[in-house]
């Protein structure tokens, strides 16, 4: 099994969602022997957000393309095949300001491709990314997981339906929340990592 592990948080080592999805990778890991992981620190390699010469390269086909576009291009093409080559996947997923990081969704705009992990049909869009399993690792200071503050989580949505668009349905969240509430911090990282069933 080769295993995708997406890091995304500016904490480095101090990052809740890092721990939890560490400790997600080496479940996996102890499931199956053998099992390869690929880290990539997206915080570290950050994807250049979208600019007109990344959205030409998409959209050239490869024997027009100029050097210029074969440069632009190249940040996508790795990372699909990095994704493709994925048995699983595992994105630590951080909120920031109720939604994921920059990193992580210029890293989506890398990967959404027509084409190439999506499709135009009859029916509509297809997603072509198939056959892989999700896990995501999701921190927040507060309790977003249910309650009032539920409906200002967008981290969560967002990705099962981007992440769904593209192919990827089979989907599993593990939270640890309430990292800034004095009355559940202590425990919320123990209680997330006892929950993972992998």
């Amino acid at each position: 099994m080769k295993i995708l592990h997406l890091v995304t948080s500016s904490r480095g080592a101090q990052s809740f969602s890092k721990k939890l999805g560490v400790a997600i990778v080496e479940k996996l890991q102890a499931a199956e022997a053998g099992s390869t992981v690929q880290t990539h620190d997206l915080t570290a390699t950050p994807f250049p957000h979208l600019e007109e010469v990344h959205i030409n390269s998409f959209y050239t086909p490869l024997e027009a393309r100029t050097p210029e576009l074969n440069a632009a291009v190249k940040h996508s093409d790795e990372a699909i095949a990095e994704l493709l080559a994925a048995d699983v996947i595992v994105i630590d997923v951080p909120m920031y300001n109720f939604n994921i990081p920059s990193t992580l969704k210029a890293w989506i705009d890398h990967i959404a491709r027509a084409g190439k992990t999506f499709r135009y049909g009859e029916g509509g869009p297809e997603g072509l990314v198939k056959g892989k399993k999700v896990y995501l690792s999701i921190s927040t200071g507060g309790v977003y997981s249910e309650g009032p503050m539920k409906a200002y989580d967008f981290t969560e949505p967002y990705l099962r339906f981007m992440l769904g668009f593209l192919g990827m349905t089979d989907i599993t969240v593990y939270r640890v929340e309430g990292v800034n509430l004095p009355s559940l911090q202590d425990a919320a990282l123990p209680k997330a990592i006892a929950a993972i069933a992998v």
